[in-house]
């Protein structure tokens, strides 16, 4: 036998809502909900959901004295649902965000006055339909008008062809659902008839959120449209009771309600809830988030086929849950994926009428409720089916406080870039709909109108049909593309697939991509196999170079500068002397030089010697450069004499570029014949050691030739461009700054570590070099911006090496 939790969820399901009053178990269902077998058990097991609602107190939604009407002699408060509304309303300006629009497809011998007066008797009977909002002293309220203005308009487009007529229906239609309401004034609800025929209609319905939501018009509206038109037009009175209450009475009581001991245990629980959690979803964007938050969007539909639709409802009872709650866990699944959160935060509405005298209002009842759950540990999907079908629960069991009130209490750092608390929506429509039946006509079922808005960063809303779940998205156009969403929409469908296959794989293993994806992305995608030489080292492609374009200026720092025939005749001299000292193939030799030609000639000739360098920064601790030589155990150390009281204890041969440039200057200018081959070291680089022990980190010539004449074709560099170098060569992007100038015929302008350090000095470096390129860290490009470098649009940015912040 079920758990008690889990037989009520699965009521909950079905939108049938239980209370205690006194020791009397109540409830409310949608009409034929309750079959004889679901009557039968909740007679058999009604002791237990009384006791389980009292001591949940699931039961207590709301007072169990009844809402009674209140004076209209006085100011009428708005509820918090609409206040907030209200308040969106007054600092974004009038939009369309908030409409809640559809269509009706008619056919037949409508009675256009008919449908009129039935409009008309439902907003004498609906308050809501006949409020506006003022502002008084600072404090919305509600105003009702006791006269009923309501008029059908009739837009007759019969008499143009059937090409126009298309054109026109569309234009009026996404016009009325795109045009704003005023809340100050005229009424929140318009209705218009378009005339396609004699017999063709199409019924647009717009409505503001402030005095509606989706209850109102599927569940209520409908219903009463139906009943009213049949009985006016066979010339009968209203057949529909007087109502209780009206929705002004309710937002008087929500607000005496919600206050001392109930409202504090109600955020008592939120409140430790939503302890820690992050403000914001990072799904990654398209185009970066704007100051504030827009609401330009869009809409994709898709469907779920039934065989997804059944599996996930056979793993839903499998699992004592409802399918919203597999559904939900799905989609976190998906957006943990996509950002790599374990923590996220999804807003989900809740229909909110568990109270009798509300069930047949017109009016903002809706709720919203923030479910927060948690994906740590990359758990299987059945685990985290379970930690969402608590979350769930728990959250229904606090239903009660609305969500305006939660953000009002919280007091929530606003950022006006996104929504406070969820930036995702996700919505499983299980209100019966009801069918709108009237004499003589056929109607089409209701279809919703995209407004080209989008009240979140994406909304997911999934109701069932008969072919299998639909599915809608509402996404932000200012965040993401039309493809990414369609791609979105895919990874989610594979990812069901394969969860209702094996609820037991983790999170991580479920699939996105489909194998046609698989295979696009792996193998044809992956297709990017180019030549290059391999057979060459990097000191052979500056050779081959230096004989192309002798007289060009290769090398730049401060007042001094080496042509490519200087620099490679300087480099070769040094390459010869070295060998006398045994550099060969695989031998290191360590370069502990301050940024400056010397320095370039340094790492050339030991190249092309053939040996590989270490690179020792004469600002390294004693202690790390102590351990960089000793673990190198290098035979030959290249410095200056200056800086030889800087290094650490070592049995190296040292080589002073300075002290023994005479004897270096007698070697030959030729390029030095060499065994060196591409799989032969070109330098080792030393880890930073964060993690533990430095380490050394071996690099072929292959691998720098490789990487260097891809970054030849893209970006790309010409023999126009100067590359201003700002990176010490003991990481390992310098060989790009160095390397990729100087096997193009580009020219290399060298800073030192103190102009790198500094923003000024910088961005006067790279006004004063011509530089066309520069590769930096994301630090540097922010001290840059920090001492005001307005950027130079002739200037290509490389930017790498640590996080880059939005």
């Amino acid at each position: 036998m079920k758990t008690i939790a889990n037989f009520l969820s699965d009521f909950d399901r079905l939108d049938v809502r239980f209370w205690v009053k006194g020791d009397q178990l109540h409830y409310s269902a949608p009409q034929g909900t309750l079959t004889p077998d679901l009557l039968s058990q909740l007679r058999e097991r009604k002791a237990e959901i009384i006791e389980f609602l009292q001591r949940t107190n699931i039961a207590s939604t709301y007072s169990l004295e009844p809402i009674a009407p209140v004076s209209r002699d006085k100011d009428l408060p708005l509820s918090f649902a609409q206040q907030r509304m209200w308040f969106l309303d007054q600092i974004e300006g009038k939009s369309a965000a908030y409409n809640l629009a559809g269509t009706i497809n008619i056919s037949g011998s409508l009675q256009v006055e008919i449908l009129e007066q039935s409009f008309r008797e439902i907003v004498q009977r609906h308050e809501a339909l006949r409020t506006i909002f003022k502002n008084v002293n600072g404090q919305p309220i509600q105003v009702i008008s006791p006269t009923v203005t309501f008029a059908l308009p009739l837009v007759d487009l019969r008499r143009i062809s059937e090409a126009e007529r298309d054109t026109q229906v569309q234009r009026l239609v996404i016009e009325e659902a795109q045009r704003p309401f005023n809340l100050t004034q005229g009424s929140l609800l318009r209705v218009t008839l378009l005339q396609l025929g004699d017999t063709e209609y199409l019924l647009l319905l717009v409505m503001h959120h402030i005095v509606s939501d989706g209850w109102s018009i599927s569940r209520v509206l409908f219903h009463e449209l139906n009943q009213l038109y049949q009985a006016f037009s066979q010339g009968q009175a209203s057949p529909l009771p007087e109502l209780p209450i009206q929705y002004a009475d309710f937002a008087v009581w929500q607000r005496q309600y919600l206050q001392g001991e109930v409202l504090d245990k109600e955020l008592s629980y939120w409140k430790q809830q939503l302890d820690g959690a992050p403000t914001l979803l990072q799904l990654p964007t398209d185009r970066p988030r704007s100051p504030v938050q827009t609401f330009r969007g869009a809409t994709q539909l898709f469907i779920l086929p039934n065989t997804i639709t059944e599996a996930l409802k056979a793993l839903s009872q499998q699992t004592h849950s409802t399918l919203f709650m597999t559904l939900l866990a799905a989609f976190n699944t998906l957006l943990y994926r996509y950002t790599g959160q374990a923590d996220i935060l999804v807003g989900s509405p809740i229909a909110n009428r568990n109270r009798t005298e509300i069930e047949g209002l017109i009016g903002f009842f809706v709720n919203t409720l923030v479910l927060r759950t948690d994906l740590s540990s990359n758990p299987s999907f059945r685990e985290l089916l379970k930690r969402v079908r608590e979350v769930t629960l728990e959250a229904y069991a606090h239903q009660n406080l609305p969500f305006e009130k939660l953000v009002e209490e919280l007091q929530i750092a606003r950022d006006l870039s996104y929504p406070p608390l969820f930036q995702v929506m996700f919505i499983l429509q299980n209100i019966p709909i009801t069918n709108l039946e009237l004499p003589g006509l056929n109607l089409s079922p209701s279809e919703r109108v995209d407004t080209k808005t989008s009240q979140f960063d994406l909304t997911l809303d999934l109701s069932e049909t008969p072919s299998g779940l639909a599915g809608r998205v509402e996404y932000n156009t200012d965040l993401f593309d039309d493809s990414t969403i369609t791609r979105m929409v895919g990874h989610f469908q594979t990812l069901l697939e394969g969860l209702v296959t094996n609820p037991d794989q983790r999170l991580c293993d479920l699939p996105l991509l489909t194998s046609a994806a698989q295979h696009q992305l792996w193998e044809e995608w992956n297709q990017t196999a180019v030549d290059y030489p391999k057979h060459t080292c990097i000191h052979q492609l500056f050779e081959t170079q230096a004989a192309q374009t002798p007289d060009a200026v290769a090398v730049v720092f401060e007042e001094q500068q080496l042509t490519y025939r200087q620099l490679n005749q300087r480099a070769n001299q040094l390459a010869h002397y070295l060998k006398t000292l045994g550099v060969k193939p695989e031998v290191l030799v360590g370069i502990c030089l301050e940024r400056s030609i010397e320095m370039v000639v340094g790492l050339l000739g030991i190249l092309k010697a053939g040996g590989a360098y270490v690179p020792l920064d004469p600002a390294y601790p004693q202690q790390r450069l102590a351990l960089m030589v000793s673990d190198s155990q290098m035979p030959v150390l290249l410095t200056h004499k200056r800086l030889l009281s800087t290094l650490p204890s070592h049995q190296a041969r040292v080589v002073c570029l300075d002290s023994d440039g005479h004897s270096i200057s007698q070697q030959s200018y030729t390029n030095p014949t060499s065994s060196t081959t591409p799989d032969n070291l070109a330098y080792v680089i030393y880890t930073s050691g964060s993690t533990g022990k430095p380490k050394g980190v071996q690099i072929s010539h292959r691998a720098v030739v490789n990487f260097l004449t891809s970054m030849q074709r893209q970006p790309g560099l010409t023999q126009t461009d100067v590359l201003l170098a700002v990176t010490s060569i003991s990481f390992d992007i310098a060989a790009l700054e160095l390397y990729l100038p100087l096997i193009t015929g580009a020219r290399v302008a060298l800073v030192s570590r103190e102009v790198a350090r500094d923003g000024k000095q910088l961005i006067e470096q790279l006004n004063c070099s011509g530089a066309t390129l520069m590769q930096a860290t994301p630090a540097t490009w922010q001290m840059l911006l920090a001492v005001g470098w307005p950027g130079n649009p002739q200037l290509k940015i490389l930017c790498g090496g640590e996080a880059l912040p939005r």
